[in-house]
């Protein structure tokens, strides 16, 4: 195995014609360079320079390790430099995905934030749910993800991710503007048995956890549609075919003709986080943009926002 140490003592040889001028150069005494030289021909089997009275020769298999070598070296650098640009957030890329309400309210500002302090990272983003991104983390497709989970149940996808806390998502009931009950300023789910669901598809995580808070209350719900685009969901719910609860982040975009209600005692939270994959080292512009994530989710925090 050819050692990078000495093709960088070759290459200066040849560079300068002579080992005396190569000594100088690297600051190395001639019996330094003589030695370098003397393992690399032992190494290769071959003779690489020729001694002349003054200065030193190629031999042909020493033009064609140089040829080579200078190419090595090359690579080297190149490399070294576009890692010392990734550690300074001069270059590289980070690799992020999120659930579909977060990554319409939260991420944008993430992102915006983030290219206005690290203009030369490139930045992508892909979409899901978080049992659709979980296991594409955990194969490494994605640096940096935004999930969500619920508290009290047995279902985490995040056992073996390291998880970064965000903020609190609650959900509101969502009910026709002219709907009897929104004339109440707070609700019981009990108060709600009676009424069409509308909700997500019933393999999602929310959809699973509107049935569990449903059961606690005493009923089965009665599912009329299902959609998992909650512009859609408000669509049904102001068009009188159901009611539904709905995430805080998705309330952002409420309708006119849809009304919002806290439940009481307390509305269902999913709590967001931001999760990287465990055993692996995290990338500089990850550990940024967990930064900036943070200091983003305050203002969804805040019960005023």
């Amino acid at each position: 195995m050819l050692q990078v140490s000495r093709l960088k003592v070759f290459v200066e040889v040849a560079k300068q014609g002579s080992i005396s001028a190569a000594a100088e150069e690297l600051s190395y005494t001639q019996s330094a360079v003589s030695q370098q030289i003397a393992a690399l021909e032992a190494e290769t089997g071959v003779t690489l320079i020729e001694r002349l009275p003054r200065g030193v020769r190629l031999t042909t298999a020493g033009s064609t390790l140089l040829a080579h070598a200078e190419g090595i070296l090359g690579r080297l650098a190149a490399a070294e430099a576009d890692l010392e640009a990734i550690a300074g957030l001069r270059g590289g890329q980070l690799r992020m995905a999120s659930f579909p309400t977060a990554g319409a309210t939260l991420m944008p500002l993430a992102i915006a934030m983030f290219r206005a302090q690290h203009p030369e990272v490139e930045l992508t983003l892909a979409e899901g749910e978080p049992e659709e991104i979980a296991p594409r983390l955990y194969a490494g497709e994605f640096d940096l993800a935004l999930l969500f989970e619920f508290e009290g149940t047995s279902e985490s996808l995040v056992a073996d991710l390291v998880r970064q806390p965000l903020f609190e998502d609650p959900m509101f009931l969502a009910l026709p503007a002219d709907h009897p009950l929104s004339r109440r300023r707070t609700l019981r789910l009990a108060d709600l048995r009676a009424e069409a669901w509308v909700q997500t598809s019933s393999s999602s995580a929310c959809a699973r956890h509107v049935v569990r808070c449903c059961h606690v209350a005493g009923f089965e719900p009665i599912v009329s549609f299902e959609s998992d685009d909650y512009q859609t969901v408000q669509g049904l719910v102001a068009a009188g075919v159901g009611v539904a609860l709905i995430p805080k982040l998705a309330v952002a975009s409420a309708r006119e003709d849809v009304a919002i209600r806290a439940l009481s005692p307390s509305s269902p939270v999913r709590n967001v986080i931001a999760a990287t994959p465990e055993g692996s080292r995290l990338t500089p512009a990850a550990a940024a943009m967990g930064m900036i994530m943070t200091s983003v989710a305050e203002r969804f925090a805040d019960p005023a926002s």
